[in-house]
């Protein structure tokens, strides 16, 4: 009788502690499903990455998410929101992190714009680093690319003030008009 309550009792301490270990994990990168794991962050302050298993045939790749040996301070167990995908441009099915998309112009400004960079931390957070593994500094690249931004604002409307005062001054004088080729360039 000792002995099956030993075995009963040595059963539910076993049980007991699976269930403890699984609770104190947390977020386990592998263990996410592949749509989730980009821009995750384990419970271990860990970054998880989606990246190639193994490929089936040349049309097909079986994608797993694994730990990425990237510490991320402050941010255990986090999993990004649909909502900060959408306002930085990201792709949930990312493979791997690199910092190419860096120099896409449209991917900047979606990363610059107020509604990622000032409600989406842990991805700025990751293009911060990535930029500066470049010899970058991801707030000047976002204060360079707003000023050009504004930069190509301003030739537009001059070239357009330009172009309308030039069709104006044509047809007050007796000169042909100028071709539309001439008004833009």
């Amino acid at each position: 009788m000792a002995s099956s309550t030993n075995l009963s009792l040595t059963v539910i301490c076993f049980f007991v502690s699976l269930f403890l270990q699984q609770a104190q994990l947390g977020i386990v990168c592998h263990n996410l499903p592949n749509d989730k794991c980009a821009f995750a962050i384990d419970s271990n302050e860990k970054r998880c990455l989606l990246e190639t298993a193994y490929i089936t045939t040349a049309e097909f790749a079986e994608y797993q998410c694994r730990t990425f040996e990237v510490y991320v301070r402050n941010s255990a167990g986090y999993v990004e929101t649909d909502g900060c995908v959408k306002a930085c441009g990201i792709e949930r099915q990312s493979i791997g992190i690199s910092s190419d998309s860096l120099l896409e112009p449209s991917f900047i400004s979606k990363l610059c714009s107020s509604a990622c960079y000032k409600n989406c931390p842990n991805i700025v957070d990751l293009y911060f680093n990535l930029a500066s593994g470049e010899g970058g500094f991801l707030p000047e690249i976002c204060a360079s690319h707003r000023a050009s931004y504004h930069h190509a604002l301003v030739e537009v409307r001059s070239s357009r003030a330009v172009a309308s005062d030039q069709v104006f001054d044509g047809a007050s004088s007796s000169s042909p008009s100028p071709s539309p080729s001439q008004l833009w360039t």
